[in-house]
């Protein structure tokens, strides 16, 4: 493949421009690149005919002078690219009578222009030992990218996302005891190991100007009590027989401490680990646990906190005071009169008059599958056989925000709200001062340090002021009125039940069967399944 060229040639009557077409699909000579080599020399030229001679594309010489051809050298454009990783050479044939440029001059005027790196010699080299490639871009220098690293990262070889998500039999109960949640391990078992980061290699411009490769992240393996570390402290191993687990990135191995119910004859549980209770928890008792906490029993009025997951095989009554709070899910048989909340996903056969909210999705399915009463909140989606109350009791559920993001929200425009009241009281006292100041007031000790402990006291609040507001605008950007959210009924939903979906909501007016609820052009809406 050749690009069609140009090159002053001598003619019988003086002397023209000779014109190549291309060769073998190369591209037709640019008439404005002709135009423009001809007036940086000075030539004059007919528009029209110069025109009419390109558009033939075949090989033809157009007179233009009846002198001498000019002596014009081999010349060429260059171009750097933007970010100096390239140069590119476009050459122009010398005149009929005119000499070709040496690579060692041509290399002289790359140094000249500052190119110091990634000249390529070969290309060069078979450039100005061939007849010449013209009107034709030439890479005649390139940079060297930096090679980027990657960032450290851990290998557990344990099961870190556990989801105790029970299985729904076929008579439409749901198995609440084969969850498969807990990790057990062995005495001298590697449960982690370290991949250091890789730091990658610095490239080079064709100016010669290094180019740092992207920062990586270093990381650390760690870790709590009965696990060992190796000299290169890569290797995570554990020292007993025990349960493992990763909690805010830290792997813990501790055995499960389990007991027969929580009540007198144990008194309040907190353990670092995981907690089985094989019976029941009484009321006004509590098990806190940095693992899972795993009941067999019922709960009553109790408050049951997990930084994993809370199993509740036979479900809470929480006599308007109990309180589940897990890190990740909550599965129970049945909530009522209870307040839970899950960072994760909710699974339960009915919930009676509680409080819900889960950071994701909550699911109430079983035989009898009801919401009636109180406030469920999702993130993503609710899914519900029957929702409401055919007595109209006060249902709200609502889904597109994130509950605890939400409630974050609230006590930030509180804490707002105060600042200002604090700021607007404490600014009339001191321009009082000032005045009385200008017109020659005196003041007595106590004075002044009292209206010294006032600006100290604006000073520090509008400061905190400026933090909260930051606090409120980051949190505003992570409510996504675009986000999808959706409210599934499988069964039936009565009249007098509140959806809500991020910041609409609607009230249902009569009995509907089978549908959903999204938000559908700033409304909600419903909709078949």
């Amino acid at each position: 493949m050749r690009n069609g060229y140009f090159q002053l040639v001598k003619t019988e009557k003086g002397f023209g421009v000779k014109l190549f077409p291309p060769q073998d699909n190369g591209a037709e000579i640019q008439l404005m690149e002709l135009i423009n080599y001809l007036d940086s020399r000075k030539i004059d030229f007919d528009m029209a005919k110069l025109k009419a001679a390109v558009a033939e594309n075949r090989e033809t010489v157009l007179a233009l002078g009846n002198t001498e051809c000019p002596e014009t050298a081999e010349s060429y454009q260059l171009k750097i690219s933007e970010d100096t990783m390239s140069a590119t050479a476009r050459f122009y044939p010398p005149s009929e009578t005119g000499a070709r440029m040496t690579e060692e001059e041509f290399v002289r005027d790359l140094q000249y222009k500052g190119i110091r790196y990634g000249v390529q010699t070969k290309l060069l080299q078979a450039f100005f030992h061939s007849a010449g490639v013209y009107c034709t871009d030439l890479v005649v220098a390139k940079g060297l990218p930096p090679r980027h690293g990657t960032d450290a990262r851990i290998e557990y070889y344990f099961n870190t996302d556990i989801h105790a998500k029970p299985a729904v039999n076929e008579d439409g109960s749901v198995d609440y005891f084969h969850l498969n949640v807990v990790n057990p391990c062995r005495e001298g078992e590697v449960l982690a190991s370290l991949i250091p980061e890789d730091p990658g290699d610095y490239g080079c411009n064709i100016m010669g100007g290094r180019i740092k490769p992207r920062d990586v992240r270093k990381a650390a393996l760690r870790y709590g009590n009965n696990i060992a570390i190796s000299e290169d402290r890569i290797t995570l191993t554990s020292l007993v027989n025990g349960h493992v687990s990763l909690v805010d990135g830290t792997v813990f191995v501790s055995d499960v401490y389990e007991v027969e119910n929580v009540d007198t004859s144990t008194g309040n549980i907190d353990f670092k680990g995981s907690v089985q209770v094989n019976g029941n928890v009484s009321s006004n008792f509590s098990v806190k646990a940095k693992g899972n906490v795993i009941i067999n029993g019922v709960v009553e009025g109790a408050y049951i906190e997990a930084g994993g997951d809370i199993i509740i095989a036979r479900g809470m009554n929480g006599m308007g005071k109990g309180v589940l709070k897990a890190g990740k899910d909550i599965v129970a048989k049945f909530l009522e009169n209870a307040t839970a909340e899950a960072e994760g996903y909710i699974c339960t056969d009915s919930i009676l008059h509680s409080n819900v909210s889960a950071g994701t999705e909550i699911t109430v399915s079983g035989k009898r599958g009801f919401i009636t009463g109180g406030r469920v909140q999702a993130d993503e989606k609710i899914d519900v056989k029957t929702l409401g109350a055919v007595m109209g009791a006060s249902t709200i559920v609502e889904v597109g925000v994130n509950p605890k993001l939400k409630d974050q929200y609230q006590r930030l425009q509180k804490e707002i709200g105060e600042i200002v009241k604090e700021i607007r009281n404490a600014q009339p006292v001191i321009a009082n001062f000032t005045q009385k100041k200008a017109k020659g007031a005196r003041f007595t000790e106590d004075q002044i340090k009292y209206v010294r402990e006032t600006v100290l006291l604006l000073e520090t609040k509008k400061k905190e002021l400026e933090q909260k507001n930051e606090e409120m605008k980051a949190l505003q950007e992570s409510f996504s009125p675009d986000k999808k959210a959706v409210v599934l009924v499988r069964g039936e939903v009565y009249p007098g039940t509140t959806i809500i979906i991020g910041d609409v909501s609607t009230v249902v007016q009569s009995n509907v069967k089978y549908c959903r609820f999204e938000k559908v052009d700033g409304d909600v809406k419903m909709l078949p399944l």
